[in-house]
């Protein structure tokens, strides 16, 4: 599955499958719904304070193909939090700047 950066999308490598994430605004309105402010979630980030429960929440309404939640999370820890930092940059990337 190949991503296309124009429209801010990133790449997130899962139990040997590449996911597809997409900033689009449903996403970003959802996931602001359950998160709060955006902008605050940005500058928790770049603090070091963004819980796992939000970098989970926002990434997985970002999926371009929805998943369960439970079982998106579950291989989101099995994965490493290491392996989802480059998408998270990207998506915190795109929130800020737009695309």
């Amino acid at each position: 599955m190949s991503v296309n950066p124009l429209r801010g999308e990133a790449a997130l490598m899962l139990n040997g499958e590449t996911l597809r994430l997409r900033p689009s605004f449903t996403a970003l309105v959802a996931a602001e719904a359950e998160l709060g402010p955006l902008f605050a979630l940005c500058e928790r980030a770049a603090a070091g304070q963004l819980t796992l429960a939000e970098m989970a929440a926002l990434l997985w309404h970002c999926l371009a193909e929805p998943q369960p939640r439970d079982a998106f999370a579950e291989a989101l820890v099995a994965g490493g939090l290491a392996n989802a930092t480059p998408a998270l940059r990207v998506l915190l990337g795109q929130i800020l700047a737009g695309v």
